[in-house]
């Protein structure tokens, strides 16, 4: 076997000392004083009871096939104790395009639900009461769109909005770092987010119109540092794009929230949780000085890391993902979701996400971690990985800062860059040993046993290519195109498009026929090359 070579180091590079006594932290300023949970900066948590006042929500990330499959899966998830519905889309609605483009084909329902028309949206969410259950829905491109949709299947069961919780992801900065899913430059993706900013802050109050998301930084290999600074940053620059736009910082930043990876390195994760909280407070306070203590206040949820799963021995990832879990709650997370066993094979079974839900249950009602709040903090070594992981973050942020924003910085490969190399530093260190990954790396087996796994078939995208066909035999072309023009016209001048929008989709326009008709204004976007 080859000769491992211990390194003392986390994920991120950081060095680890052999112990840490309060020596370590003889350079904490007053400021850094823990205080209590609820109170700034919020490093211990943002509410002063957390989880013994109630716990985080069990939001299940489900989506694949048609909008039929996809709502039974929601209804077993609610039946087995989830109290959050979480939509994966699948790829032809996250690039805004309908099921029947000829770019869509063999991509339909195969990584998440196919969604291209009101009619489809309304399927996916039948017999489920919108008022009483919060939705998250993880798509960027198109996801002004994609809102309008759920907000015009409330109205058309006369349910109202202002009543409605969840979130949209709709954070297109990460897309240009790390997922790539874009469907417009940055300055006008920026304007169709503060759109939906300022259309929520006026009429649908409950509802986060920004999941500022680390996890796809991390997911693209980026470590931890990196992660907690993209995605602070990327949060600041929502936060101006609004203010630029004449909104008024308390009116819409306590309905931002926040997206994490939880992966491996177990302290590390839980500091990198702490440490956002108090970044967040603190950059907050020192550029925009709300009155508003919630705008201060860095709410988030977290799901377990999909890139630490492997396909080798995947009960393995059973265990992989109840220590990321209870990383995350003892983090102090407000929402979960807890990955499943068999999701780098295929879409997740309904046992292998049964299990997944049952981790975080066994976790809330057996491990009594949530008796205590911030039951680490204090502790030398967590309160020292806080302290280095924002201190790191703040040297992206000067950098951020001296490149003229992210904008600037995605348009030169900068923070795509830091990621990249981050990755190969990884990748090096689990081919030289340095790193095990258990049953990759280390500990193999010859032969592992098979387990069942979910699959789409072709049936699903006929389907719904013959749905989109009836759907445009049955409207009225007019009252369409005349809104999509509408649509156009709003978007051209500057007018907020969120009204349109739900017209449009009222008129059953379909996305992809919205999101062109939005490129015909906008244009398109090129990336830079990375070397």
């Amino acid at each position: 076997m080859q000769e491992r070579k211990p390194r003392f180091t986390s994920l991120s590079g950081l060095g680890i000392n052999r112990v840490y006594t309060r020596d370590d932290l003889k350079d904490w300023l007053p400021e850094n004083d823990l205080g209590a949970p609820g109170e700034f900066p919020y490093t211990r948590g943002v509410y002063p009871t957390m989880y013994r006042g109630r716990l985080w929500t069990m939001r299940q990330f489900a989506g694949f096939g048609s909008a039929d499959d996809t709502n039974r899966r929601f209804k077993y998830l609610l039946q087995h104790g989830q109290n959050g519905l979480s939509v994966a889309f699948d790829m032809p609605t996250l690039m805004g395009i309908d099921a029947d483009d000829s770019r869509a084909h063999g991509e339909v329902g195969r990584c998440g639900v196919a969604i291209s028309s009101l009619a489809d949206m309304d399927r996916l969410f039948e017999d489920i009461p919108l008022d009483q259950v919060t939705t998250s829905m993880t798509i960027n491109g198109p996801a002004a769109v994609i809102f309008a949709m759920y907000l015009a299947v409330a109205e058309k069961r006369s349910m109202s909005v202002e009543r409605l919780g969840g979130t949209l992801q709709n954070d297109i900065l990460k897309e240009y770092i790390a997922q790539k899913e874009w469907l417009f430059p940055p300055e006008p993706s920026l304007r169709l987010i503060t759109d939906t900013i300022a259309y929520c802050a006026k009429q649908v109050p409950k509802w986060h119109p920004v999941s500022i998301s680390g996890y796809h930084i991390r997911e693209a290999g980026s470590n931890a540092v990196q992660e907690l600074a993209f995605t602070l940053y990327d949060g600041l620059t929502y936060v101006e794009a609004a203010v630029k736009a004449g909104l008024t910082v308390d009116s819409f930043v306590p309905q931002l929230s926040f997206f994490f990876n939880v992966h491996n390195d177990f302290f590390e994760e839980i500091a990198k949780f702490r440490a956002a909280r108090r970044l967040w407070a603190r950059e907050m306070e020192r550029r925009y000085h709300p009155k508003d203590p919630r705008s201060l206040q860095l709410r988030c949820h977290a799901q377990t890391a999909g890139c630490s799963l492997t396909a080798q021995q995947p009960m393995n990832n059973v265990v992989r993902t109840t220590l990321q879990a209870l990383a995350a709650v003892l983090g102090g997370t407000q929402s979960l979701h807890t990955n499943s066993m068999d999701e780098t094979l295929a879409l997740p079974s309904e046992e292998a996400v049964k299990v997944a839900l049952r981790t975080q249950q066994l976790i809330a009602q057996e491990s009594e971690v949530t008796n205590c709040v911030d039951p680490l903090g204090g502790s030398y070594y967590v309160e020292a990985l806080t302290n280095r992981l924002e201190a790191e973050a703040l040297d992206y942020f000067r950098k951020l800062d001296a490149l003229g924003g992210m904008v600037k910085a995605i348009e030169r490969g900068y923070p795509q860059r830091e990621i990249l190399d981050a990755s190969q530093r990884y990748q090096r260190e689990v081919e030289r040993k340095e790193r095990i990954v258990v049953g990759v790396s280390d500990y193999q087996e010859q032969e592992s046993r098979p387990i069942p796994i979910l699959k789409v078939g072709p049936e699903v995208e006929r389907e719904q290519v013959a749905r989109l066909s009836d759907l445009r035999k049955s409207r009225d072309p007019f009252k369409m195109t005349g809104a999509v023009e509408a649509l156009q016209e709003a978007a051209s001048c500057g007018e907020n498009v969120m009204p349109y929008l739900i017209e449009a989709v009222k008129a059953k326009a379909t996305l992809g026929e919205i999101c062109a008709a939005l490129k015909e204004v906008f244009g398109t976007y090129r990336e830079p090359v990375v070397l």
